[in-house]
This record gives C-alpha cells, structure tokens and sequence, in this order.
C-alpha cells in the first residue's frame, strides 16, 4: 500500500495478486489488512480461493479496472490462467520451486493496458514484491526500471492546497485584512461571491478535515501520531509557523485517510485551478499555459451543452474562453469556477476527440523531403519474412531444410549451406536478414518458424510422452494441438502452453491436466525439439 504501483491519479493502489501459502495464510493477510485499513470495510482487499462462496464472482469484479477487490489474495487460484491487464503488483509471499509455474506467475503482470495511468499513460511495467527468495533461486535477473515514484494525486491536493492557504493568511495579514490567530465562521460551501478570507478559512477547514480523517491505528499513520492529533484540531491552524508548514508538507502531506472518495477527473481540475490560482497571486510565468488549460478544457464543456447539469453552468462556461473573463479575473473568482465546474469534467471523454473538417482552402508551400528513419520498419520486416517463407517452401528438398522439417540434429555446415542458400537468392543479404535471426534466435529457428515442422516428425517427438500412458480426452486433445503447433511453427515455447488456444482447453495450462512429472517431461521433449534446430 505504500510502495505498489498507483492508479487514480496515485491515489489508489493498482490492481494487486498476493500469492499465499494456504488458505489460513491468505485469511491471516486479509485480517492483517482490514485492521489497518477499516475503512474499506472489507473490500478493497479480498481473498479469491476454491474454498470461498462465488469465487468466479471474485475475480470477474477483480478485474473490473474501477471495481473491488483491488487486492486478491490467492492460494494457487490465480497463479496461472487469469488475464486482468490492470495488475501491476504482484506479490510473491509463498516459496514456488517450479520453474514453469514461476514464469507464468510472473506472466499475470505482463499484459498491457493502455492508459492505465491517465490518457496516454499506459502501463509499461510492473512490480514483484518477492518475501521468499524466489528470483534468487531461479537466478532470474528480469529487467527492472529506475527512477522514484512521484507524489500521488491526494498528496499534491494537501500541498497545494497548504501552500494557498498559507499565501493568502500572509497576504491578508499583511494588509491588515484578518488579526493573526482570528478565526472566521466557515460555511461548509459558499453558494454565493466568496472572499480571500473565506477562501483561506474553507482551505484550512478541508486541510483540518483530511488530517482529522487520518486513521491513528494504521501502521503508515502511527508512526507520525504527534503531529496527526496536534492538527486534526482546527486551533493548530491559527497561527502556522515556517516550521509546521514543512512538517506537515513532509510528514502528512502522503497518509491515507478515510476521507470520502472522489471522482480523478475532479481532483485533478481541483489542483489544476490550486496552481493557478497560486499563480495568480504570485504573478509566476506559469500562469498563462495553466490558464489556456482551463479555458481547453471549458472550450471541450461547450460541446456537451445537451447535458443539463452542462448547461446550467453554460454562462460561466462562455465566459472562460473570453479574454474579457481574465482580465479582470480575482483569486475568489477562480475559486468559484473550480467549485461550479469540478463534477463536470468526468463528462469529458478521454479518448482522442474527432477532428475538426472545414471548408477553408489551403496554401501549398515548397515541398521539403524529410526521411523518417525506422518508419515502416516492422511492415517491411513482415513483407521479408513472407518472401523467404515462400522461398524456403519452393525449396524443402533442400538437405538443411529437409533435415529442420523432420527435426534432424543440424550441423554447423548445414546453417552455413542454408545460409549460403539464401544469400545467393538476395534473401541473406536484406538489411532484414539479422534482425529476423536475433529475434528468432538462430537461423535454424528461423527457417523452421516458416517452413514448420513434418506432422509425423511432430507425431514422433511426442510418441515417448504418450506411450505406456491412458489420458482423458481433453489430455489427448493438449497433446495434439502442441503437435498442430510444432507442424505449423516448428517450435513451441514452454510458455504458449498457459496462453489461448492451450487454455480454451484447460484454463490453468498443463498444469490443471497433468501431473507435474508430465508437465517437466512436455517441457523438456519441447526443448529438446528447440535445440535440435541449433547447429550441434
């Protein structure tokens, strides 16, 4: 919870799996959880095992992006099989010793979804919180990101929103305008013309509010109690120092609360109208770009004008996008506008508008060639690889072709005559040739991945799993799509068995169907067949 991968604008932990020992560890976790976090009651985190009612209810609201549980607890259930794109912590709180399984584990963060984040912001990696040393006993050494993760959406509200109260309380106490240490009645919400006093005193109010929300027996919370109950009273705010502005951006500024939640849209158009209306008072050069973002953003508001909350707030709305509305713009103006138009951003779609056609004719200029390096690049790939698939097909009699396609040891002569093969054709010397190569690991691999595998070289490899053995139908029906897969793509990699279409027929892969002895022998014959494409 503080250091997992966010969403909400960092406000809310991503979609999370902790893989537990057994069901009384899973339970221990979630009773652990729900007495530092009571607020959720219960919810937020939940344990998805057999052994609970509706389990498949569970998981189908798990991987709902907005829905709860935004933690499943899970005792072998979801290590394999469960396709939720949104996961971007897993927790590994249990000693797994198969390799297999290991990967696919680690598989159930791999998926993509794009803005996960916000608008454009799409998930490009993930976390694994590891308690059992499993990376270090499969040597696994997966690619990690640097960098530190930025303050979260609430924790930039609570500064942002200390920082205004604090320049107004200067400004005003400057001017002569409030008496140090007096405090003014708060309406909750001003209906009417505000002024910088009221601002200042409703700011400070909702500041009191959060920390006063702030659970003193959650563990993140405990640690800075002084501070918590000193400001959750509304007197601690009369007179701030220097030094209780720093203490509470540093030390407060970040703890959960248990304050209502809101809509991202909203808070995010609540701190964008905060720094502009800091801008405002400071006169800081950011002004101007914060102020074109409020006026885009009233501009995409005019064209929902047939929602009716929309059009109940459709003068003010105009009057944004007007150069007249700021010039004589006043902090308790903007105060005004954030209040009336907050609930209404969630309305804007957050997909890329449509453009806009017009019937303006166009100047042509000077035509100037720009080359674009890469462009096209992965297009161009495909169209070499569907060349030299229909080259290599017009040539199976070939020694090394024939030798790939009835998964015969290869030889290092037979990868240099095939290559020889190719070049003397113009296949071998495209700008193409390596980068298909590397990316198929070999140029056996290559030519294999194209030209396939003899069904009954397929049949053979598989003969040794199948003897002696009696397996249901739908182990039969595993074993001949690998055999289906081998023939079409002459290599199938460990990992394809937990993906679609091996899943259509067993939602765990391999797994759910066999013993893991049989699992470790499907591996090992799929691996045998991979290294016989490599030259001995």
């Amino acid at each position: 919870m503080t250091r997992g991968l966010k969403v909400a604008g960092g406000d809310r932990l991503g979609k999370t799996i902790i893989f537990a020992k057994n069901q009384d560890h899973a339970d221990f976790i979630k009773e652990r959880f729900d007495a530092n976090y009571p607020h959720y009651h219960g919810h937020f985190a939940r344990v998805i095992t057999f052994k609970v009612d509706r389990p498949q209810s569970l998981i189908d609201s798990f991987s709902n992006q907005e829905k709860e549980p935004h933690i499943a607890i899970s005792v072998d259930m979801l290590d394999t099989g469960i396709d939720v794109p949104e996961v971007v912590n897993l927790v590994f709180f249990k000693l797994v010793r198969s390799k297999t399984k290991f990967w696919q584990m680690i598989g159930r963060g791999t998926r993509l979804s794009p803005d996960l984040f916000g608008p454009g912001d799409d998930k490009k990696f993930f976390y694994v919180f590891d308690y059992c040393q499993n990376l270090e006993y499969f040597s696994a050494n997966p690619a990690a990101t640097g960098g530190s993760v930025g303050d979260s959406l609430q924790t930039r509200l609570f500064k942002s929103r200390l920082e205004l109260f604090r320049e107004l309380d200067g400004r005003l106490e400057a001017s002569g305008g409030v008496a140090a240490g007096v405090t003014h009645e708060v309406t909750p919400d001003y209906t009417g013309p505000m002024t910088e006093i009221q601002i200042r005193d409703s700011t400070r109010r909702t500041l009191q509010q959060q920390v006063a929300s702030m659970n003193l027996d959650n563990f993140v919370v405990r640690p800075h109690r002084r501070l918590v109950e000193r400001f959750a009273k509304l007197e601690a705010w009369k007179s701030l120092s220097d030094q209780d502005a720093r203490e509470l951006a540093a030390d407060l500024a970040g703890l959960p609360t248990q304050m209502a939640a809101e809509t991202e849209e909203a808070k995010r158009f609540d701190l964008l109208l905060l720094k502009l209306q800091l801008a405002h008072l400071k006169a800081e050069p950011s002004y101007a770009r914060l102020r074109q973002q409020v006026m885009e953003i009233a501009a995409v508001l005019e064209e929902l004008s047939s929602v009716p909350s929309v059009r109940a707030q459709m003068p003010l709305i105009l009057d944004i996008q007007t150069d007249e509305w700021w010039e004589g713009v006043t902090t308790p103006m903007l105060e005004s506008a954030r209040r009336r138009l907050r609930d209404l951003v969630k309305l804007i779609d957050k997909k890329s508008r449509e453009p806009l056609y017009t019937d303006f004719e166009d100047e042509m200029g000077e035509e100037t060639e720009f080359p674009l390096p890469g462009f096209g690049r992965a297009a161009t790939l495909e169209k070499f690889r569907e060349k030299a698939k229909a080259f290599l097909l017009e040539h199976q009699s070939h020694p090394a072709i024939a030798k790939l396609r009835a998964n015969l040891p290869m030889t290092a002569s037979d990868l240099e005559g095939l290559e020889q093969l190719l070049t003397e054709h113009g296949l071998g010397q495209s700008e193409f040739f390596e980068q298909a190569k590397a990316e198929a690991q070999g140029l056996g691999l290559f030519v294999r991945s194209l030209v396939g595998m003899d069904r009954e070289a397929a049949k053979e490899a598989l003969g040794a799993f199948l003897t002696g053995k009696t397996f249901s139908a739908n182990q039969i029906e595993f074993v001949n799509m690998i055999i289906n897969q081998l023939a079409e793509h002459g290599v199938v990699d460990e990992s394809l068995l937990y993906e679609s279409p091996f899943t259509d027929i067993s939602p765990h892969g391999p797994d759910q169907l066999f013993t893991s002895d049989q699992v470790d022998e499907l591996i090992t014959i799929l691996q045998r067949v991979r290294a016989l494409a490599l030259a001995a």
